[in-house]
């Protein structure tokens, strides 16, 4: 639990109750990852600690990158069927298209999930 709560008040104490991407930025030691649905279907990215989803269509990218602070590692990542699980050590992160557009979370969120 240490490895989890040490990086996350490390980091939250630094950005005094300001969770925008803009101030999660200034955590720094980015660290990005790219995923790409290479699938025909819809894969759902689900980002911990903060349970925030996103939907992406076949061929479409994104970068995961970790700010601030972690005990071993930036990522830990999951695969299931329809679904990649990121958890981010650090507790934050941004989502972005490749050309730096943020993605908001329950980006193409189908109907239905999630009481969406």
């Amino acid at each position: 639990m240490a490895t989890i709560t040490a990086p996350l008040r490390a980091n939250m104490d630094r950005l005094d109750g300001d969770f925008s991407d803009e101030n999660i930025r200034t955590l720094g030691n980015p660290v990005p990852m790219l995923l790409q649905n290479g699938g025909t279907e819809l894969l759902e990215l689900w980002l911990e600690p903060f349970g925030q989803d996103y939907w992406l269509s076949p061929g479409e990218t994104v970068i995961v990158t970790s700010y601030g602070s972690w005990s071993d590692r930036p990522f830990e990542t999951y695969y299931e069927p329809e679904c990649v699980q990121v958890w981010v050590c650090s507790c934050f992160a941004t989502v972005t298209f490749p050309d730096g557009t943020e993605v908001p979370p329950a980006h193409r969120r189908p109907a239905g999930k999630y009481g969406s």
